[in-house]
């Protein structure tokens, strides 16, 4: 389910005291431990200075770098 902007609106100018945190069970330090950690499968780490470069070029830089690496995938098939 989607929630409408307005409705969004409202649930953030909520004050902290009229959010009920009762039924959220407190955490203790064996839960990270336990946690499982699932990363995604397209995980590609991109050299900060290189990523810092892409993003200088337009909010559209995830594109940017897409369409460099597709160009050079074509180029090498």
């Amino acid at each position: 389910m989607q929630l409408s902007k307005t409705r969004l609106s409202e649930i953030e100018s909520l004050p902290e005291d009229a959010i009920g945190t009762s039924e959220i069970p407190e955490l203790d330090d064996g839960f990270w431990e336990n946690a499982d950690q699932i990363l995604p499968e397209n995980l590609l780490q991109i050299e900060p200075e290189v990523l810092e470069w892409f993003k200088r070029q337009g909010q559209d830089y995830h594109i940017r770098i897409n369409a460099v690496l597709r160009a050079y995938m074509e180029t090498h098939r």
